[in-house]
């Protein structure tokens, strides 16, 4: 099959309203760590460069991301939060030490970007802050001083420190990671030995009475299952509000050669779409682990790190990720937030990586320039699911085949939101082939179609700063109504997003 045959399939879907799940917005999160472009001339830029800003902080990045209404910030890492001491970066910002950033290029960090900066984005964003603690080389006493600093809100120390930092009222941050990647990069432990450091930790991150926490333990570096299995054995509910899992998707199974992110043929298409369809899996039996031990699902699974990762542009920084954004990558995030949809019973929070300039950013700039990326425009079609009723359905769909492999061609997750409209996302994966669904929508009431797709003429392209709008949503007029079955042919390769009034 190559990409310009143009047969005909077709797929069914059965849609029910029969549920009492939600899709917690918190799934549509972000992360922002302290690498490469991310920080430094992503959020926070140059006084001197000629753009609108609060601060230091970047004003049409700001606006671009509360459109989409990205519902939680991850900072300041990832790897860089096991070597990240908050207080060098609070206080006079002349007085900040400078430190070498070890993981991500050997740069210099100095401090400009802290706690308070990344609060003032959070509260322009109109977003939750989720903050990664240095368990890695930090210590009980840093982390418990960290979120004392931020939530108390009496007489202390800290908190007539806070107030002179500018900031009298507590910031009330609730949701806490405890070490990040504890496997690896923050401080290569076995499972049962983080689990007594995590029962620690936690127990002195304190609640206070504005503030409780959401305390999210580091969890699994893909389908490591026996670390989910020792950490809900010897923590799960107890003080755990989240467990975390790591997945990249790579265009190649190879981490020293991921493959291009631009100018790829099908073989590579073809693979990192079923390289992410592992999520699924992982998702799936993550979920069994955690409700042997926990069946009353009040540990939520947070995909806190997915994404795209394919080798950096020619010519860049190897230690910054920076990366172009193609249809392709689109697709894989389409995939993914209609998987985590349809796992929310135990999906409660997920943050692509990263927000700007890394890896699968939403957003890329260079100086005053900015682009969004296609992925950016699957969040804008997307955002409809946040907090929204869960329809579980009943999916048949034709297979995609390349090169005597196959995965399935369709993918989907559907919604009602608080006014009653139902909203449907479906992904087709097929290179080549348009595919006609017919869905059958049980006790559901509806008399109108309208929808957006997203999708271009290879699954390569780009948006780039001389033409940034070549892969963004048009309108699609393929939906029609059948009875009371609804009638979709989906573009080959694109992403439709319909709403059912």
């Amino acid at each position: 099959m190559s990409f310009n045959s143009y047969a005909q399939k077709t797929a069914s879907i059965t849609l029910s309203n029969d549920s009492k799940d939600t899709i917690s917005r918190h799934i549509y999160g972000q992360f922002a760590e302290h690498l490469g472009r991310g920080i430094y001339g992503g959020f926070w830029v140059d006084k001197t460069l000629p753009v609108p800003k609060q601060n230091r902080i970047r004003l049409d990045v700001v606006n671009a991301l509360k459109k989409i209404k990205i519902p939680n910030l991850r900072w300041p890492g990832g790897c860089f939060a096991d070597e990240y001491h908050w207080r060098d970066g609070v206080g006079p910002s002349a007085k900040r030490p400078k430190m070498i950033n070890t993981n991500w290029g050997g740069v210099v960090e100095d401090n400009s970007f802290g706690t308070h900066e990344f609060l003032e984005l959070c509260d322009l964003l109109g977003t939750e802050p989720y903050v990664s603690a240095n368990v890695g080389s930090g210590t009980v006493e840093e982390m418990s001083k960290w979120v004392e600093y931020l939530n108390f809100d009496g007489a202390s120390p800290l908190t007539k420190e806070r107030a002179a930092n500018g900031h009298p009222k507590p910031y009330n941050v609730s949701f806490w990671g405890v070490g990040n990647e504890s496997w690896g990069c923050g401080g290569n432990m076995t499972p049962e030995y983080y689990a007594g450091e995590y029962r620690r930790y936690a127990t002195y991150a304190r609640n206070y009475p504005t503030a409780k926490l959401k305390r999210i333990a580091s969890g699994s570096n893909a389908g490591d299952y026996n670390w989910t299995e020792v950490l809900m054995k010897n923590v799960g509910p107890r003080n755990m509000w989240g467990l975390s899992l790591h997945y990249y998707t790579l265009p190649t199974n190879n981490w020293s050669k991921k493959g291009p992110a631009t100018g790829f043929g099908e073989k590579d298409y073809f693979n990192t779409l079923k390289n992410s369809l592992v999520m699924e899996e992982l998702v799936t039996k993550h979920s069994a682990i955690m409700d042997k031990y926990d069946p009353n699902k009040r540990v939520a699974l947070v995909v806190d790190e997915w994404g795209v990762w394919t080798d950096v542009e020619p010519g860049t920084n190897p230690g910054f990720l920076y990366q172009q954004n193609s249809l392709r990558d689109a697709l894989v995030a389409g995939t993914t937030l209609n998987i985590f949809n349809n796992h929310c019973d135990r999906v409660k929070m997920a943050e692509l990586a990263q927000c700007i300039n890394v890896l699968q950013a939403l957003i890329l700039t260079d100086k005053e320039k900015m682009l969004l990326t296609p992925t950016y425009y699957v969040f804008d079609m997307y955002k409809v699911h946040q907090d929204a009723k869960y329809l579980p359905f009943k999916l048949n769909t034709p297979d995609y085949e390349y090169d005597g492999n196959k995965i399935p061609a369709v993918n989907v997750s559907a919604s009602q939101d608080k006014a009653g409209k139902v909203h449907i996302t479906l992904v087709n994966l097929d290179a080549s082939s348009s595919i006609t669904v017919t869905t059958e929508l049980k006790d559901i009431i509806w008399k109108a179609v309208t929808g957006r797709v997203l999708t271009s003429g290879n699954v390569a392209d780009v948006n780039t700063f001389a033409k940034p709008m070549t892969v963004a949503p048009k309108a699609f007029n393929s939906a029609k109504r059948d009875g009371n079955k609804l009638l979709v042919t989906i573009p080959a390769k694109s992403i439709v997003a319909l709403e059912l009034n």
